[in-house]
């Protein structure tokens, strides 16, 4: 068994799971890969049986925060030394991803968190342009989490990641808000685990529609920034 097992949300991505794991087999050759079918009405499982992945299906639809978890929870199942996740959209490019895992293989941090919004070394500034309602909601996030983590950290909702062993107990739990990653990224900072943003280029969507666009992306930020920031001030002053 590989060291490594990448998972893949997804839900009716039969279009665009085929370019993705293509993309997968051909950087991360020695990685297990899952797809973690949340309930298709499609041929997301078929499609990613056939192109050589596992599956993990659920009989009904349950929503991308068990698709995570559950992700997660395959990996500490199989005693993986490291974990990567990308969605099935076709946004996260494998070699990113490969980026984040070699961060964290040679000790870097304990977990890595692909951001649209960083810039470094090869990586310009604005170089990721979302819409008008998708920016004022991630500001509004991004400053809530500047709260909350007491550190800044720009792209919140991303669902690129690469975590090491350490991390795996602590995800693998089920999520309780709508912004799972947000969700995440607090578990593993009160935990003291070694977290790093770093900067990669994500692609638009290979095709279909996002399900969380529009106002309704802002309103579901707005909402959960909230609860988010009060849920951290009652557990501060419980301790």
């Amino acid at each position: 068994m590989a060291s490594t097992l990448v998972f893949i949300p997804a839900w009716n991505e039969e279009a665009n799971l085929p370019a993705v794991l293509d993309d997968l087999q051909a950087v991360l050759p020695d990685a297990d890969v899952l797809v973690v079918d949340d309930g298709s009405t499609d041929r997301t499982a078929d499609v990613a049986r056939e192109h050589g992945a596992d599956v993990l299906s659920f009989g009904e639809n349950r929503g991308l925060t068990a698709g995570i978890a559950a992700g997660y929870a395959a990996a500490l199942e199989r005693g993986a030394e490291f974990c990567g996740r990308v969605d099935a959209d076709g946004q996260h490019p494998a070699a990113e991803l490969e980026r984040l895992l070699t961060l964290v293989q040679s000790g870097g941090c304990d977990v890595a968190v692909g951001s649209r919004f960083v810039s470094g070394d090869g990586y310009a500034p604005y170089r990721y342009k979302p819409s008008n309602p998708r920016r004022f909601g991630s500001a509004v996030l991004r400053r809530s989490m500047g709260v909350v983590l007491g550190q800044p950290f720009a792209d919140a909702t991303s669902g690129l990641w690469a975590v090491n062993a350490k991390a795996l107990p602590l995800l693998a739990k089920p999520f309780t808000t709508e912004a799972p990653e947000v969700e995440a990224l607090i578990r593993v900072t009160d935990a003291g685990l070694r977290l790093a943003e770093v900067p990669v280029d994500m692609a638009q969507r290979a095709s279909g529609e996002s399900k969380l666009r529009g106002s309704k992306a802002a309103k579901v930020v707005l909402t959960v920034a909230g609860a988010l920031v009060v849920a951290k001030f009652v557990s501060s002053r419980r301790r």
